[in-house]
Order: structure tokens, then C-alpha cells, then sequence
């Protein structure tokens, strides 16, 4: 092999950019702003169920963020007074209780592939809650990286009233590491609402906001990450998932070799030539 023939071509990699700006969502609201690409599930007459639709077209989307290079952060949020009331009744559970043991398991490995794909999508997920926040909903904030509520949000992770066990879509391995075993023990066996101001006090909510405020504020939040080194926050995302399943020792080894990674980029060297001269870096994700 010569040494022209060893060279990847950067034309080819660039091919599998995809910018998100330019998707168009049929079953929520999608748009970007400054680095920052904004959900809106937009049933509100509904408080913003899921339908099959949706979650397919949700799990497609942030599937594809990973190759979107115009987006920074992402932020979820729900159309009206209400963030996400689950499956929709009559358009998922309905037809659930009519169908076999294999078409359920494709519906259910479907609704978990949306979580996979928001947690392997690099852009940190802020989700902005006000309202219900419930069953499926209340998983998709569970996904996101980081979440603000208001004291008016209801939380639920319901399954159990329907007759369902609490371990859906990753709650029973997610959610005991954000609020911890007993309190996710608690919520995932009485299904019972966790309202805002609880949430926060548990952790659950980075913070309160005011229902008016609620969206503007993760936009905002979304922004700052946006400016961030994007690069380095995408392997600060990878790391605190991956290392669920780490030792320490192994921890500290992988987070070794992606901060050497992080150290490589043009990002590093920009705000060490910003912090000689006294001035804020600007970052470029590279």
C-alpha cells in the first residue's frame, strides 16, 4: 500500500454528515438555533402523547444527530401546559392488548432503542418540564442529561398502575443512578406522581423554574453547552454512560486515554492561547 492509498479521504467522511437543520419532522416540532436543536412534542389538546409514529421518528432523529455537525445540545419539551403524558391510549395501548408475544417485544425493543439513541447521541439532552411528565414521557426525561422542572410538574413513572412492571425502556437501571435505590424503588413500585419542588430535592431536576420561564431557560442552558468544546462535552457524555459498567480501575484508564483524545484538539490549544492572553476562548468543536 503506497502512501496516498493509506490516506482517508476527508471528503468521504464528511459524506456521512447530515445537517439536522435541514430535517423535517412529521410527528413533533424540530428546529435549530445557534447550535442548539429544540423537540417539541406538539399534541398539547392531548398533553403530547406518543404515538408509534413518534417514537420511531424521535428514535430516527437522534439517531442521526450523531452525524450532525450544526448541532451542539438538544432540548426536549412538550407543546402547551404539559410535557408528555406517555403512550397515547387509544393510538399505542389499545392496539398493544390485541397483538402477540412477537409483535410486542418489537414495540418494546423500539421504545428502548429511543433511549439508546439518545444516550449515544454526543450532544448533552436538556429536557424542559412543566406539567405531566408520565409513563413514556417521564422516560424520555429520565434519558436526557439534564432536566429543569417547575413546581407544578408531575412525574410518573406509572407502569405499574396498568398493570405493567416498573423495568421500561432502562428505568430500573437509569433511574436508581440519578435519584437513587430507594427513591427510584418507591417511584417505579406505587407509580405515584414526584412533584417539581420533591424532584429537585431529589436530584431528579437540576432546577426549578417558572412554568413561563421553563423553556427559555433550558434554551438558554442548551446555549451556554453549545458554545462549549463540543467534542470534549461529547466524550464527557460517552464516559458518564460507559462507566456504569466500569471498574474504577478501568474508569480511570478509558477517562486516561479520552481526556489524552480531548487534549489533541484544536479546542485545547485555543483556550490555552485565550487563557495566555487573558481573554475567553471561543470554541469551535474541533
Amino acid at each position: 500500500m503506497n502512501e496516498d492509498s493509506s490516506r482517508i479521504d476527508p471528503g468521504l467522511l464528511a459524506g456521512n454528515r447530515k445537517p439536522a437543520a435541514g430535517y423535517r419532522a412529521t410527528h413533533f416540532l424540530w428546529s435549530v438555533e445557534a447550535g442548539v436543536g429544540t423537540v417539541t412534542l406538539n399534541r398539547p389538546e392531548r398533553k403530547n402523547p406518543l404515538t408509534f409514529d413518534s417514537y420511531a421518528e424521535l428514535r430516527d432523529l437522534f439517531g442521526q444527530l450523531k452525524y450532525a455537525d450544526d448541532v451542539k445540545a438538544v432540548v426536549v419539551a412538550g407543546a402547551g401546559d404539559n410535557f408528555c403524558s406517555g403512550g397515547d391510549v387509544h393510538e399505542i395501548i389499545g392496539p398493544l392488548v390485541r397483538l402477540k408475544a412477537p409483535e410486542l417485544l418489537m414495540f418494546t425493543r423500539m421504545t428502548g432503542d429511543l433511549v439508546k439513541a439518545m444516550r449515544a447521541c454526543p450532544q448533552p439532552i436538556v429536557a424542559a418540564i412543566d406539567g405531566v411528565c408520565a409513563g413514556a414521557g417521564a422516560i424520555i426525561a429520565m434519558a436526557s442529561d439534564l432536566r429543569l422542572g417547575t413546581v407544578r410538574s408531575k412525574t410518573a413513572f406509572l407502569f405499574n398502575r396498568v398493570g405493567l412492571a416498573g423495568c421500561d425502556m432502562g428505568a430500573c437501571a437509569m433511574l436508581p443512578r440519578i435519584i437513587g435505590q430507594g427513591r427510584a424503588s418507591e417511584l417505579l413500585y406505587t407509580g405515584r406522581s414526584l412533584g417539581g419542588e420533591e424532584g429537585e430535592r431529589w436530584g431528579f431536576f437540576n432546577r426549578i423554574c417558572t412554568p413561563e420561564a421553563v423553556l427559555d431557560e433550558a434554551q438558554k442552558l442548551a446555549g451556554e453547552l453549545a458554545q462549549g468544546p463540543s467534542f470534549a462535552n461529547g466524550i464527557t457524555k460517552t464516559m458518564l454512560h460507559q462507566e456504569w459498567a466500569m471498574t474504577i480501575e478501568q474508569a480511570i484508564e478509558a477517562e486516561a486515554q479520552a481526556q489524552a483524545l480531548c487534549m489533541m484538539t484544536e479546542d485545547f490549544t485555543r483556550a490555552y492561547n485565550a487563557f495566555v492572553a487573558k481573554q475567553k476562548p471561543r470554541f469551535e468543536g474541533n
